[in-house]
């Protein structure tokens, strides 16, 4: 088992591609993401704390939310299905798809469905499967598993993608990431138009409403649970928030976490399927609840990690993956496990057995920078501590711990050393003048392979003077330390102000909500309603169209649909993929986020803001509100079928961590703003 997870770190060690792709993914992520923490409407510490008590009480009562949620999504008409297992989980999907005659079901992307092998046992029984992510996309062309949570194509370069495309898709060879961004999008749109069923994931359910929610960047989410007649979603029975004040808190945590963002392009909050107002969407939803060893897991020893909402930013942030990628997390077999990085290595064993995962852990340096980076405060490395102990399973007795009599010895002479300071830095001292004999010119020195961390760590070399020694003099003491804490935990500086955005007049409000979207590579226009059908129309013969998607009249603003008209424009209401543009209202608008809230319903077919390369979307100035919470309590978000909150145009970048606007989605997003008279 060991021989085999070794020779997959040392075959990942010696990947050039792999190397150069996983040094451009953890330096960017982490700096996208310390970018949007600065971003965060309070304290980071203060919210994740918040975040984990929430995700804690969740998992502590978990049969009470879950039989709350439940409840609330079969009375909003979810066909509900119950799976113990994977096998179970599998063979319900296969039901739904014979019952309907399904032959083409497209996916978003879902870590559960990775989870329990759906994509192979469909395939197997003759269903056509299609991965409808751009990462995911790619790797499933090249018969792989994921390599990162969030970015499946991360141990990938662009040069390799090309050679994919060329190989699987017939087209000429090109290194261009947008290039090969429109190349998929091409090739995949007629699989969301041409789907018997649509096939998500979900990020959140909230169990006071009965609402699953869903995040995505690209639009593939978006359209896999609006065209196709029939959604079937699947969800790890844990990822349940109370309320959606919760449901907020999370929304603010996870894509900043996740991928640098304040809040991801998609958030669709999905409470039921289309009724008889609706102008489009999913005639059926139905939602399988997974366990699949999670209930075995909520009593074991790794039950806070349960607490996971998948991020990823534990991966980003371990010194281990940056260096073997995903793929190097194997069981005896060479399989790669679902969920690789620090949290993988701790839910593997806890999920599928630590008999066949128990050694990832051991992939890790415990240097405690995935707890810092995760936004529950999971405890990483006191779990990965005890996956490496043992016992973590029913039925898997505890490790016998064996220490060879070389190394107990060592550690009984190290604290013989260390318990002493002059010894400690006696022996420091020896140690750095003895390295320089051993190793004059190596910064590292290679360990002997009896101690058991010879097989792959090297030790840093000891310094001739000790930090002390060179900076003893700019040391505080203790009590130093505690005086200086207390004056300034003891201090009479005034409570900060209140965020702009909350004292802010209508005016600010719309300033923020203009900055936010245009930073998003949204346009922004703020004008009067006489003037609102001239913009538009001057745009449209800009872009030389005469033909263009929208909603009712009755739900834009009175006149703009006949004023088109009048001017020459063609406007339809009805599904045409080559249609260049679509006209929305929208409900409201969130100004921390340059959030468009736009519900399902009577004239609001989804599609508009959904299938064209333009979104055109028209917002009333009094409807913009500061937040996400505020933004959360409106009516329309449990009343209406579906809830889209729109943020920018399309993107990804799935590529070597490239941004590339416009995937499925939108490539361009332009807000007019009404402010009346």
């Amino acid at each position: 088992m060991v021989d085999t997870f070794h020779k997959h770190i040392r075959s990942s060690l010696a990947d050039e591609n792999l190397q150069i792709a996983l040094d451009a993914n953890a330096e960017k992520r982490i700096n996208a993401r310390i970018q949007a923490m600065a971003s965060l409407p309070e304290d980071w510490e203060v919210m994740r704390q918040q975040a984990h008590a929430i995700r804690l009480h969740t998992i502590e009562n978990l049969d009470r939310y879950l039989d709350e949620f439940t409840n609330h999504a079969s009375s909003n008409g979810m066909i509900l299905h119950k799976a113990d297992n994977a096998s179970r989980a599998v063979e319900i999907v296969s039901e739904i798809a014979k019952e309907k005659k399904a032959k083409l079901i497209s996916k978003s992307k879902t870590m559960v469905s990775e989870e329990i092998g759906l994509n192979h046992a469909l395939e197997a029984e003759g269903y056509e499967v299609v991965e409808t992510d751009l990462g995911e996309f790619i790797i499933q062309l090249r018969g792989e598993s994921p390599a990162h949570i969030i970015t499946p194509a991360v141990h990938l370069r662009k040069e390799q993608v090309g050679e994919t495309f060329k190989e699987r898709l017939g087209i000429p060879y090109t290194a261009d990431i947008p290039t090969m961004t429109d190349a998929a999008r091409e090739r995949l749109r007629q699989s969301f138009f041409n789907a018997d069923i649509g096939l998500s994931g979900v990020n959140f359910g909230v169990a006071e409403s009965g609402t699953i929610c869903l995040v995505t960047n690209e639009g593939n989410g978006r359209m896999v649970t609006t065209l196709p007649p029939v959604h079937i979603a699947l969800m790890g029975i844990e990822r349940l928030v109370p309320t959606m004040a919760d449901l907020s808190l999370m929304l603010n945590l996870l894509p900043r976490s996740a991928t640098g963002q304040k809040i991801t392009v998609y958030t669709n909050l999905i409470n039921r399927p289309r009724q008889k107002k609706d102008s489009d969407g999913p005639q059926e939803r139905h939602l399988i609840l997974v366990d699949n060893g999670r209930r075995a897991m909520r009593n074991s020893p790794l039950a806070e990690a349960l607490l996971c909402i998948r991020c990823g930013a534990c991966l980003n942030a371990c010194p281990v993956f940056a260096e073997i990628g995903g793929h190097a997390y194997v069981n005896d077999q060479g399989v790669s496990s679902t969920y690789p990085g620090p949290i993988g290595s701790i839910v593997s064993p806890g999920l599928f057995g630590q008999k066949e995962f128990g050694h990832l852990a051991r992939a890790s340096s415990l240097c405690g920078a995935c707890k810092e980076a995760c936004p529950v405060d999971i405890d990483l490395p006191k779990l990965l501590l005890r996956v490496r102990a043992g016992g973590v399973t029913p039925n898997e007795p505890q490790a016998e711990r064996k220490i060879p009599s070389q190394v107990s010895a060592s550690l009984k002479i190290y604290t013989w050393i260390a318990s002493k300071p002059g010894r400690f830095s006696a022996a420091l001292k020896l140690a750095g003048y003895l390295s320089r004999i051993v190793a004059p010119k190596s910064k590292w020195i290679r360990l002997p392979a009896f101690t058991g961390w010879g097989y792959s760590k090297d030790l840093p070399r000891p310094t001739k003077r000790p930090f002390r020694d060179r900076w003893g003099h700019g040391l505080e003491s203790e009590q130093q330390v505690s005086s200086r804490q207390t004056k300034t935990w003891e201090n009479d500086d005034p409570i900060p102000e209140t965020r702009l955005e909350e004292r802010a007049d209508r005016e600010n409000l719309i300033l923020k909500f203009s900055q936010e979207l245009t930073a998003l590579d949204g346009e922004f226009t703020l004008c009067k309603s006489r003037d609102l059908s001239r913009l538009i129309a001057n745009e449209l013969a800009t872009l030389g169209i005469s033909t263009i998607l929208a909603w009712d009249k009755t739900s834009l603003p009175p006149g703009l649909i006949e004023d088109l008209e009048g001017k020459g424009i063609v406007i339809s209401d009805e599904l045409d993929s080559e249609v260049k543009v679509g006209i929305t209202g929208s409900e409201a608008g969130i100004a921390d986020t340059g959030t468009l809230v736009l519900p399902s319903g009577k004239g609001k077919p989804q599609f508009v803001s959904l299938t064209p390369e333009i979104h055109i979307a028209i917002l009333n100035a009094k409807d913009i509100y500061r937040d996400l919470s505020q933004g959360l309590q409106l009516p329309v978000i449990t009343e209406s079928s579906t809830i889209s909150l729109i943020s920018g145009p399309s993107r990804t970048a799935d590529i070597e961590m490239t941004l590339t606007l416009g995937v499925h989605g939108p490539r361009k997003v332009h807000v007019f703003c009404l402010k009346g008279e």
